[in-house]
């Protein structure tokens, strides 16, 4: 008589259980956010957001397998994963061990990976706020895994702006105890509503006051609501002092609903002012494309070295 096949919750809890033994396998492996800076490093580094080719990915034209490659192929050897390209893969130890062997077989380093769909962290019902932890401990420990610093997660809540500050912190913190046992960060990106406002990101940030949970700000991700926008070079700065990484979008806000090309030495320098040094990661081309972004970022670079 053959065995029984175990049932769904039992079958989450054995992959689970792998991947998570393999995590425990990469302890001390590549959790820290940035390597110890020597006089002969640039000032920063460049690396490559998989949401830049979505379009390839999402057509399957490229598969994300390859990801790591297309990276290399630009001369970028630094990489931020987008859960949405293997969004049922997180529990698959040996698709999660393929990555890694073939960005490893690249010399590329994986950093990130960036959560959606996974509900929100400030959600005002506590059971739903409650799962939604749960549903990215999985991506902590496909991060461990890979030997990314961090996961990114969305802020989303929905009452005053007071109440929104509670309750994205309050998720924040359960999820940041979970990360720091594995010795994950979690991370914020500026991403929409409220956590578009500097303000109100930093003072959620403050709030949880865990050196695991910092931010992931974008250059060019302020637009709040319709009608309503915060100055990207203002938002920066404010979110700057726990940024982790930060995305580069070649497109900037102002607190007027205008955008406009972004001043790459001016923005630069507002990052590298906050003692900053780590990866600065290409994030779809806007204006100029990717090629272009990663020149620009790189003779943004030597300038401001000079």
């Amino acid at each position: 008589m053959k065995d029984p096949q175990p049932s769904s919750s039992r079958r989450r809890f054995l992959e689970t259980s792998t991947l998570a033994a393999a995590a425990a396998g990469s302890m001390g492996l590549g959790g820290c956010a940035f390597d110890e800076k020597r006089k002969d490093e640039p000032l920063f580094k460049i690396s490559l957001a998989q949401w830049t080719i979505n379009p390839e990915l999402k057509s399957g034209k490229v598969d994300n397998l390859d990801f790591a490659k297309v990276a290399s192929d630009h001369g970028i050897f630094g990489i931020e994963y987008v859960n949405q390209f293997f969004m049922d893969k997180a529990l698959n130890a040996k698709y999660i061990a393929q990555m890694k062997l073939r960005a490893a077989d690249l010399g590329v380093k994986s950093l990130i990976i960036m959560c959606d769909r996974e509900g929100n962290i400030g959600d005002p019902d506590a059971k739903k706020r409650a799962q939604t932890v749960e549903n990215h401990r999985k991506w902590i420990t496909a991060a461990k895994v890979l030997g990314c610093h961090s996961i990114r997660v969305n802020a989303g809540s929905s009452g005053t702006y007071e109440e929104q500050v509670k309750l994205a912190a309050d998720g924040l913190s359960k999820l940041t105890a979970i990360g720091a046992e594995l010795e994950i960060n979690v991370i914020v990106e500026n991403h929409g509503g409220l956590s578009s406002n500097g303000d109100w990101l930093a003072e959620v940030i403050k709030k949880v006051d865990h050196e695991r949970c910092g931010t992931l700000p974008d250059f060019g991700n302020f637009r709040i609501k319709d009608g309503e926008s915060y100055d990207s070079y203002l938002g920066i700065e404010k979110l700057m002092p726990w940024a982790k990484g930060v995305s580069v979008k070649d497109i900037v806000w102002d607190d007027n609903m205008k955008q406009s090309p972004l001043d790459y030495e001016r923005m630069l320098k507002i990052v590298l002012d906050a003692g900053f040094n780590g990866y600065c990661g290409i994030e779809h081309g806007g204006f100029v494309g990717l090629n272009p972004s990663r020149e620009r970022l790189e003779q943004a670079r030597e300038k401001l070295s000079a």
